[in-house]
């Protein structure tokens, strides 16, 4: 992944709140490093994908980042949102603008798959780009089925084969629906999204073995 010079000090300080983050408010390891460390990952490709046709993302490149390195570490499962939202645009105001830092803080609290279902996409101007980037980042990840697992059995205090159970009715009623509810928009996700999902289909197919 090639960044620019410039952005080195947002994302390590980023990735550094993460850690720190996690480690007071207890997060689970399906919320924490490694989740936002994939989020990360999928928001650059994304990013990369749109440039060309959208080159004013070059410069919400830095909150698109940031973004989506932070967004769990406001989660309302594990923190007061808006408190959580404050705290993580304070840390990060030596690397964004004002400007940048509301609008990162409008992505976080409106990008999730519930508040979408229930309110759909916010209006963000200039930014909606950047908003599904994040977004729909957040979104492919949601096809690990393992991370679902994680989740219920921390979160909820499962057994591994009952948190596999709650983990396939989540799958067939969220993620196995998020493609026909046209929940991805940009091209790049569009084919991640159906490769993550014949690939989860595949991995339940198979540990449904375990407890049938």
């Amino acid at each position: 992944m090639k960044v620019t010079t410039v952005l080195t000090p947002l994302i390590n300080a980023a990735f550094r709140y993460v850690i720190d983050t996690s480690k007071h408010y207890n997060i689970d390891e399906s919320h924490s490093m490694k989740h936002s460390m994939e989020v990360f990952s999928y928001a650059n490709s994304i990013y990369k994908s749109e440039l060309d046709k959208n080159p004013f993302l070059l410069e919400q490149q830095s909150l698109i980042y940031a973004a989506a390195i932070g967004h769990d570490m406001c989660d309302k499962k594990y923190m007061d949102e808006s408190e959580g939202i404050h705290k993580y645009k304070t840390y990060m105001e030596p690397f964004l603008n004002s400007n940048d830092l509301d609008t990162m803080g409008r992505i976080i609290s409106t990008m999730s798959y519930s508040k979408v279902r229930v309110k759909g996409f916010p209006d963000l101007g200039e930014y909606q780009m950047a908003y599904h980037i994040v977004r729909e980042a957040d979104l492919l990840t949601a096809y690990d089925v393992d991370r679902s697992i994680i989740y219920n059995m921390y979160c909820n205090n499962c057994n591994y084969t009952d948190a596999l159970k709650e983990t396939l009715k989540l799958f067939e009623t969220r993620m196995f629906t998020m493609r026909s509810d046209n929940l991805f928009i940009t091209s790049y996700s569009k084919k991640e999204s159906l490769k993550l999902h014949k690939k989860a289909q595949k991995q339940i197919s198979n540990l449904k073995n375990l407890y049938t």
